[in-house]
């Protein structure tokens, strides 16, 4: 029995073996496969990870190397009105209630015991300085404008009064997401740098047409839209500067500024739009009622007059 059980023994541990050794091949495979399946998996993550570091690299970089573009016609943020033209309104509309006469040449109340003589003869009308601060998506500053955009073309028309706007944008978050105000302010700048002429018509029109809070407001080809039927010049130039956003970011930086503090003021700083100065005195009266807006303006100006009118100096009658 034993001499037929020492060969199928044998046999039995060789198969054995083989089936070890086979398994630590197929093992030692397995292994490989895993080594180089990871070694491949890093490897593509280091080049994804270094591509993205690239692409951020260069948008970082290119951010910073591109300047923020300032509009032309500047001053102090804002934009003097130099012309009403487009807007159809007539410095000659009966409609217009505002006037600033009386203001140029009051008269004192005379001295009956000496006769004065004064040290200087005012020949001119004081300026009358009128800053608004606008947010094209503030319903205030389209009340305002809508009640006093005739009276405010009469004054400037007729030089009574130098009228500046500034376009802040307050109400970015309140479009869905679309910054409509700040791209509203840029496009504003837009046509104030290209076509300053109608630089008012284009404001009066962002004002008066306004679109509800909290709604998507105009897209940028609809301002361009906007712009060219007010009149502006320079079609192509014009669309292309308010499609690019060319100045949003001077828009942003500019709101900013204003919410430090206004040029000129004791320190008023803008808390709300519309804003209102004038000669840097705050109006607080009602947006929509262009009398006593009107009735404000002359007192403002009355008291601006008196103050540089010189005291006359009363010569002793012999």
């Amino acid at each position: 029995m034993s001499s037929d059980e020492s060969p199928n023994a044998a046999a039995a541990s060789e198969r054995r073996d083989a089936v070890r050794e086979k398994a630590q091949q197929v093992q030692a495979r397995q292994s490989r496969a895993r080594v180089i399946r990871a070694t491949t998996i890093s490897a593509i993550v280091v080049a994804v990870v270094a591509v993205a570091a690239v692409v951020v690299t260069w948008a970082v970089s290119s951010a910073a190397s591109k300047p923020t573009l300032s509009p032309a016609n500047i001053e102090d943020d804002g934009f003097v009105i130099s012309s009403v033209t487009g807007t159809g309104l007539s410095s000659d509309d009966p409609s217009n209630t505002g006037t600033l006469e009386g203001t140029a040449s009051p008269t004192p109340t005379p001295t009956p015991t000496v006769e004065p003589t004064p040290s200087a003869t005012p020949t001119e009308q004081p300026d009358v300085d009128i800053r608004v601060y606008v947010d094209y998506l503030s319903t205030g500053s389209r009340d305002f404008q809508v009640a006093n955009v005739q009276q405010l073309s009469k004054w400037v028309s007729e030089d009574a009064a130098t009228l500046t706007y500034y376009p802040v944008a307050m109400l970015t978050s309140k479009s869905n997401g679309t910054k409509y105000s700040l791209r509203a302010a840029g496009a504003a700048a837009c046509v104030a740098t290209h076509s300053p002429d109608y630089f008012f018509a284009f404001n009066n029109t962002l004002l008066t047409q306004q679109p509800d809070v909290d709604s998507d407001g105009y897209t940028d080809s609809e301002l361009a839209a906007m712009a060219i039927a007010s009149g502006a010049e320079g079609a192509k130039v014009v669309r292309s500067c308010i499609e690019d956003q060319a100045f949003t970011s001077w828009a942003k930086t500019a709101t900013e500024r204003a919410l430090g503090g206004l040029p000129d003021t004791d320190d008023v700083a803008l808390t709300g739009t519309p804003m209102v100065l004038v000669n840097g005195t705050p109006y607080v009266g009602a947006l929509d009622d262009p009398k006593e807006f009107a009735q404000f303006v002359l007192t403002v100006a009355s008291d601006a007059y008196y103050d540089e009118t010189p005291t006359p100096t009363p010569t002793p009658t012999p």
